[in-house]
């Protein structure tokens, strides 16, 4: 089986995930010109290019995060052609016109579009467990999210002053209400892999 080899742009991915400003500041000053120049030049202006930006960066920290994204082409083909593909897809929503995607087959290798499909699945999975995550109710919501932070139930429970047992129950309720959501939801068998 082949290794897959990580490019030394990788440093972009882990400083993303460690919140680090120096790298973050540093991909605005070398990545995002670029960006907005496609978005001025391609019907858009500055606050959407910036909007595309802050969508793709939200989404790269997120991903990074999830330790889900291992970098094997340079990070300022695959940014680019992550923020390109975002505005194209949003220009055909807000103007009604269909927009066709074609990729400059000579600046872009296997590998990055490989890694943008990759990246545009997990974006699909978020938005579904975000959109079926709203639609809990408000203690569901908080009891998740505290469980998702805190280390123990016993925390969980203390901090929400009720009982282990109770937070175990309403946890395993709530988890289920959410799974069978996003199970019903129409595009669920397209992401399932």
């Amino acid at each position: 089986m082949e290794k897959i080899k990580i490019h030394h742009d990788q440093m972009y991915i882990d400083g993303l995930a460690a919140n680090d400003s120096v790298i973050i500041e540093s991909i605005y000053k070398k990545f995002v010109p670029k960006v907005v120049f496609f978005v001025l030049n391609n019907s858009g202006d500055r606050d959407q290019a910036q909007d595309i930006v802050q969508e793709v960066m939200i989404l790269l920290y997120n991903q990074a995060k999830a330790g889900t994204l291992k970098l094997t082409c340079p990070f300022d083909a695959y940014f680019f052609l992550l923020c390109k593909r975002k505005w194209l897809n949003e220009f055909k929503k807000i103007s009604n016109k269909g927009v066709t995607i074609h990729e400059d087959v000579v600046s872009i290798n296997e590998s990055a579009l490989e890694l943008i499909a990759q990246t545009e699945e997990f974006d699909e999975k978020q938005q579904l467990f975000d959109t079926m995550f709203q639609k809990l109710g408000d203690k569901c919501q908080e009891l998740l999210k505290l469980s998702f932070s805190v280390k123990s139930m016993e925390e969980v429970a203390e901090k929400l002053n009720v009982t282990y047992g109770y937070v175990r129950k309403k946890k395993s309720l709530c988890i289920g209400q959410l799974t069978q959501w996003i199970q019903e939801a129409k595009n669920f068998n397209s992401l399932k892999k």
